[in-house]
Parts: C-alpha cells; sequence; structure tokens
C-alpha cells in the first residue's frame, strides 16, 4: 500500500478545484468494484530455468477503484480515478498485479435531480508489477510467504467510459459504469482492447 502513495497526488487533484463547486457544480468522490477482461497472449515461458513450462493467463478478476470528480457545470466537468487488482493473480510462475489509471474529461448530457448520464473520455497508463512469491517454513515461527518485486512494465492508455449516476440520498450515489481501454502494445495479453465494468459507489458536495 505504500507504493501507491505515489498515486495520491492523482487523486487529490478534484481537492485544488473544489472552489469551482459553485451551486449549479460539485465535488464527487467514490469507490468500486469491478472487472476487467483480456484473453491470453498464448505464450508459454520457461520462467525459472527448470524445464517447467507456463502459460501466460487471461485478466479476469476483481478490481478496485478510487476516483474523483469535479463538475464545473452541470454539462462539464473532469475526474481522475485508478483501478487496480487488490490481489496478485498467477502470472507464468510469477504473481502479478494490473493497474490503470486515468484522467478524464466528463459530458453530462443528460442530468435530473436524481440521475445523470455520464460519459468520459481522457488519457493513463496500464502498469504491471510482477513478483516472485516464495513460502518458507521454520518451527519457531511456522510458515509464511514473501513477496519480492523482479520486474514492472507501463503502457500508454486511452480511456473511454459510460454510466448512470443514481442518487440515493441528496449526496449518497451509486454508478455502474462500463470501460473501454485501448493499451498499445499492451504484449503481456491477446489484446489490446481492454473491456471492464464497475460499480462505483460515492458522495458528492456541494447541490446539483
Amino acid at each position: 500500500m505504500k507504493k501507491m502513495c505515489r498515486y495520491l497526488p492523482l487523486l487529490s487533484m478534484p481537492l485544488l478545484f473544489a472552489q469551482f463547486a459553485a451551486a449549479q457544480a460539485g465535488v464527487d468522490f467514490n469507490v468500486g468494484l469491478g472487472t476487467a477482461h483480456a484473453k491470453s497472449s498464448g505464450e508459454v515461458f520457461e520462467t525459472f530455468g527448470d524445464g517447467v513450462l507456463y502459460r501466460t493467463p487471461k485478466l479476469r478478476g476483481p478490481f478496485l477503484g478510487f476516483g474523483g470528480n469535479v463538475m464545473l457545470t452541470k454539462q462539464f466537468g473532469f475526474g481522475a480515478a485508478i483501478n487496480f487488482q487488490p490481489h496478485k493473480p498467477d502470472y507464468a510462475g510469477l504473481k502479478a498485479r494490473t493497474m490503470f489509471w486515468d484522467i478524464n474529461g466528463i459530458y453530462q448530457p443528460f442530468a435530473a435531480k436524481r440521475a445523470a448520464l455520464q460519459l468520459q473520455g481522457g488519457i493513463g497508463a496500464a502498469n504491471m508489477k510482477f513478483y516472485y512469491a516464495q513460502t518458507g517454513c521454520s518451527g519457531f515461527g511456522g510458515c509464511s510467504t514473501q513477496t519480492q518485486l523482479v520486474d514492472r512494465s507501463n503502457h500508454f492508455q486511452l480511456h473511454g467510459g459510460a454510466g448512470v449516476q443514481v442518487y440515493l440520498t441528496d449526496h449518497v450515489f451509486v454508478r455502474p459504469q462500463i470501460d473501454i481501454r485501448y493499451v498499445p502494445n499492451f504484449f503481456q495479453f491477446g489484446q489490446n482492447l481492454i473491456p471492464s465494468a464497475t460499480v462505483w459507489v460515492g458522495y458528492s458536495l456541494g447541490e446539483r
């Protein structure tokens, strides 16, 4: 979690513009749970040089998200978000964590008292970190597993998303959202277009 601190400035951007949250605008903070999918690249690696072959996996499983939006008017705003795997799934004999972050412009073609259609588009990056996991046991401390970072990979990405923000109260909302990310040369998996879906739960400051 300490390494996540480097992304805190990205998520704190909405705070810098909170003064723009006038009566017709607002600042949203949200957390989300979702998933992303990509097929396997189909490659096989002898990861440890011991004759054992490992096939690359699909991208799947749960993703955790944190984000914030600033609506300068009822129709236009901007925001930032991070989506990452809270666990480290297997990847060709190693453990790996995939993370997407993006900065977006926001357009709301429809906004009512209790609901708003939200379209997003922006840029960001896809990041993968690879870890070697080793389990050791002793008669004194029992068994424990340690992971060590062995490599990382960064890719530019384009992001687009659409969601419906439904207000449960004047400030608490739920936003089911679908996203598509284009990650050029995302060779760790078998495709560059990464579809995903997230359910965001958040709190909105100011009036709408």
